[in-house]
């Protein structure tokens, strides 16, 4: 079996964070979205992987030849946005005769029982309801839980239960195939071409396609989001004494602190993540997340995301205050 993970998009909901570095490797609770991925892919048995790449992605080659030079990797360039149902395309070559396929979304953390999917004998997609389909491709389903059509963000949808970007083919051939017919046909200007479409190809071949439900799922695509993945993805998460210099401070679980940080005077959590190497002095921090090798001196963050290499120096103040004063600041 192959993993493929489409990494190859430019994040630009994640803006500015996506200037410098890919979507995917954005950190979450202690470690890269990509980190999440592919570890829990390994626990599970999967260590040959695909990886489609594009904007910045020299960083994701060194991040997973880095932390990951057990698994067999390798990356295919996906030089212009064509949309995910081309970037799977991309990857025809790597792929054996029907060889079984687990296609899972770069920017997508899914908590499933990933040995019934990779046990079973017959294809199977991801699934959960939302209150907004129209910006998913979305199911519609049999009362026996097969696949009855797929349709990408329809504008009046007929079915809420979403795709969330994970895909186990086991007819990987015949995907390829319909992702070709698709490819061939008469192409607008700057049309995308998604996966969605090539299953339900698929579908109208008469390839049964089972869905599952997945209860947690994460699609870091915005700050928000980005936050909320934090905060649930830290309570599981096992609260360790921070390794570094920790000086006068009050942590408050749930939080992460990476190695070699240095911390002084602050206030840290509830759900915060701090990278490694960050410097942290006379701070309040709360469900923020501080990248790696930042520096924050004299500030109040809340509902936060900072950078990897970042600096923030906020407002610090020695007052000597008489009775009956009142002083605005703002």
């Amino acid at each position: 079996m192959k993993a493929v993970i489409p990494v190859a998009g430019v994040g630009s909901r994640l803006r500015p964070h996506t200037h410098t570095q890919p979507k995917s490797l954005i950190p979450v609770a202690g470690k890269p979205i990509l980190g999440h991925i592919v570890e829990d892919l390994i626990e599970n048995g999967v260590d040959d992987f695909v990886f489609v790449i594009g904007h910045l992605g020299n960083k994701i080659e060194a991040f997973i030849e880095r932390h990951y030079p057990k698994i067999k990797a390798q990356f295919i360039l996906q030089s212009s946005s064509k949309g995910t149902g081309h970037a799977i395309y991309l990857t025809k070559d790597l792929v054996k005769e029907n060889e079984d396929l687990l296609i899972i979304f770069g920017d997508t953390i899914a908590k499933c029982n990933w040995q019934e999917i990779l046990l079973s004998k017959i294809s199977q997609i991801g699934l959960q309801k939302v209150q907004k389909p129209e910006m998913f491709g979305v199911a519609e389903t049999s009362k026996e839980g097969l696949v009855k059509k797929l349709v990408e963000k329809p504008k009046i949808p007929t079915s809420n239960m979403a795709m969330v970007g994970v895909y186990f083919i086991k007819e990987s051939h015949l995907l390829f195939e319909c992702l070709a017919t698709m490819l061939n046909q008469p192409q607008k200007e700057n049309q995308e071409f998604h996966l969605t479409q090539a299953l339900d190809m698929m579908v109208k071949q008469n390839v049964r396609i089972k869905t599952f439900d997945v209860k947690s799922w994460f699609d870091c695509g915005k700050k928000e989001i980005l936050l909320e993945t934090n905060r649930k993805l830290l309570k599981t998460v096992k609260q360790i004494k921070p390794e570094g210099a920790c000086e006068n401070c009050i942590f408050i679980e749930p939080y992460h602190v990476g190695k070699n940080v240095s911390i002084q005077n602050c206030i840290v959590g509830p759900n915060v993540s701090i990278g490694e190497n960050a410097i942290l002095d006379k701070a309040i921090i709360s469900d923020s997340i501080i990248g790696p090798n930042s520096h924050i001196d004299s500030a109040i963050l809340t509902q936060s995301v900072v950078g990897n290499d970042a600096a923030l120096s906020g407002l610090s103040l020695s007052l000597n205050l008489g009775d009956s004063t009142e002083i605005a600041l703002k």
